[in-house]
């Protein structure tokens, strides 16, 4: 992930679950009844709580409760606690806009007219907040998304228009139609100064607000329809419901963007003589994201259900571009994964596990039979991932003459997080990328060299208690022993993203029953719907997960036991999110956020000019 792809990342801490409905319905009502208290001046406290509740919480009420099925009616999508939530921030906004009117005329001699004023400028306001959302949420135009939008700024001027007594000054209706909607003797004195042209200016401030939101939008929108041909409003729709509701609407704008790609689907089995599976690993060269179980997010878990034996999904040599754009690609790769396992030919032999150094690179692997497994670090040096054309390569390399198939797996086990330019990215044309093809051809070549023996493997899991919160995915922490003629090297894999700095050396020096061990990360996504930058080691500490590992290290050697082992790989056709899309969509979502901000600020500044000058002409 580079910076740019973190701090788009990063928003999604500005996004939060929403309430249910009833519990922002309810805040609502209270919230009304306290500013009742404070703002009327009747005989009795609960007549004022009840003046606020009718008065402020019905119109909020009647928002929460009417704008999902107008909405869904109209082709929208706005759930109920997403529209109660909306519901209630309008109401709060209405009541901080009516408390600075409040406070500015007892400090000057404005009078009520200024306050009312205000007042109609805030359900103007409201009107505008709920057509953005709408329009943002439900992709309405902007005449469909006036209906819903204008719902409670409508019942607040049903309220006022007949309790203030506005149709005295109307020669319409006759002694029926008064005593429904003529009531002022009922309502608080401060609503008597309202006259019919009181409602001509809010129909007209709600026009100039609505004309303001969609020159916003088109703005917004402009920069996105140009970079990638579709729209900014469907990303924030898909966003918002994946991080707020977990929804999957986000795949539907990754699908429009997305690239046909063919991707290599590599499985190593291990089993046991009678043929029961013991362990999987299984390596599709695609990168598990984009976040949460969006696309490919939780591809390590998906992998590790559809194993027979224990399932090992590490981290293959690929960066954000091949994202799958959709779960459903997902089980293309498991199918390919399947088509590779049922033509695997197996065999009881292995050669020790080997570690080389070249340049940065530090490489671990070993042959069975005339496959091979290898992983790759860069720590102490930061890295994130390997391109993928430098894995093709490195794969290519190691097999030149040497192997017959390759797993090339990054471990993916030192980072500093979002800090830095490039994050250690691994690209082609860079000293690491040919520190990997070198070293993967060195080390192709001391496998086929050297001897091999009688195969044992043991294999140990936890789940551990620690979540996505804490940077551990659901499989938690996976190890498999390999001994080969007492030789033993062992395999960790961490469902986590990445690691922080120094831990992967530490975990290494602290496990010493074996003779080799590398510590690799699955780079699940499940983990960075909680924060951006959630590595493992950033909120447990490094001795806890080496506790862990050092008892699993204990249970693997005690479960060693002779198997045969195969590799097999096939290709699958995938849509990913393809070449530099996922870094031009980064850059462009941050680059409109950046300007999005002055953006809003200059709108709302004009929009409260011509308010201003709007109501000193009336």
């Amino acid at each position: 992930m580079t910076t740019t792809q973190g701090n788009l990342a990063g928003l999604s801490r500005y996004i939060f679950r929403a309430p249910r409905w009833y519990s922002s319905i309810g805040f609502a009502v209270l919230i009304a009844a306290i500013v009742g208290v404070a703002a009327f001046d009747s005989r009795y406290i609960l007549e004022d709580a009840w003046q606020g509740i009718f008065y402020i919480g019905l119109p909020t009420l009647a928002a929460g409760v009417l704008t999902p099925p107008v909405d869904r009616l109209i082709g929208g999508q706005l759930t109920p606690s997403r529209a109660s939530l909306l519901a209630l921030g309008c109401e709060l906004l209405v009541i901080a806009i009516m408390t600075g009117a409040s406070l500015v005329s007892a400090v000057a001699p404005l009078g009520q007219n200024f306050v009312f004023d205000a007042l109609l400028f805030a359900l103007a306001a409201i009107f505008a907040v709920r057509l953005l959302v709408i329009m943002a949420v439900s992709r309405h135009r902007l005449a469909v998304a006036a209906v819903p939008a204008s719902i409670q700024t409508v019942a607040a001027a049903v309220l006022l228009f007949v309790y203030s007594g506005t149709m005295r000054y109307l020669e319409i209706g006759g002694p029926l139609a008064r005593s429904y909607l003529s009531r002022p003797e009922q309502a608080p004195a401060e609503l008597l100064v309202i006259l019919p042209n009181d409602f001509f200016v809010l129909a007209l401030l709600c026009g100039i607000y609505a004309i303001a939101v969609w020159l916003f939008l088109v703005t917004i929108d402009w920069p996105w329809r140009r970079s990638l041909g579709v729209s900014a409003l469907d990303f924030l729709e898909g966003f918002i419901g994946h991080i707020a509701e977990g929804s999957n609407e986000l795949e539907e704008f990754f699908e429009e963007i997305g690239e046909e790609a063919l991707v290599p689907v590599s499985v190593l089995v291990f089993r046991r003589p009678d043929g029961d599976e013991k362990a999987r690993f299984v390596l599709p060269m695609i990168h598990p994201g984009p976040m949460g179980e969006i696309g490919g997010g939780n591809l390590p878990k998906r992998i590790a259900q559809e194993a027979d034996g224990l399932g090992f999904p590490p981290h293959a040599t690929a960066g954000h571009d091949f994202n799958l754009v959709t779960e459903r690609e997902v089980e293309t790769i498991l199918d390919a994964a399947e088509r590779a396992h049922d033509r695997i030919e197996y065999t009881e032999t292995a050669t020790p596990g080997e570690r080389l150094e070249e340049g940065e690179a530090t490489l671990t692997g070993q042959a069975f039979g005339d496959n091979a497994l290898a992983t790759v670090t860069y720590s102490p040096g930061f890295a994130d991932d390997i391109e993928y054309a430098v894995g093709l390569s490195a794969a290519a390399e190691a097999r030149n003459g040497h192997l017959s198939e390759i797993m090339v797996v990054d471990a993916h086990n030192c980072n500093n997080g979002l800090e830095g330019e490039n994050l250690g990215h691994v690209v082609p044309g860079g000293e690491r990328s040919f520190d990997l093809i070198h070293g993967a051809d060195r080390l192709g070549e001391r496998l086929e060299a050297a001897e091999q023996g009688s195969l044992r493997l043991g294999t140990a899991h936890d789940e551990t208690p620690w979540g996505p919160q804490d940077g551990i995915g659901p499989l938690g922490v996976r190890v498999a022993v390999v001994d080969v003629d007492g030789g033993t090297t062992a395999y960790v894999l961490v469902d986590g993203n990445n690691m922080e700095p120094g831990l992967r050396e530490e975990i290494v020096d602290a496990i010493d029953q074996v003779d080799l061990l590398e510590v690799m990360t699955s780079d699940t996504h499940v983990v960075n719907t909680v924060e951006a930058e959630n590595q493992v080691g950033d909120e447990i500490p490094g001795e806890d997960l080496i506790d862990v590992i050092d008892g699993l290290v204990d249970a693997a050697l005690d479960d060693l036991e002779p198997v045969e082992a195969g590799m097999a790989s096939e290709k699958a056709k995938v849509t990913v999110f393809g070449t530099d899309r996922t870094e031009t969509l980064a850059s462009t979502a941050n680059a409109v956020v950046s300007m999005g901000g002055a953006l809003a600020g200059m709108f709302v500044f004009a929009v409260v000019a011509i308010s201003l000058l709007l109501f000193l002409l009336t």
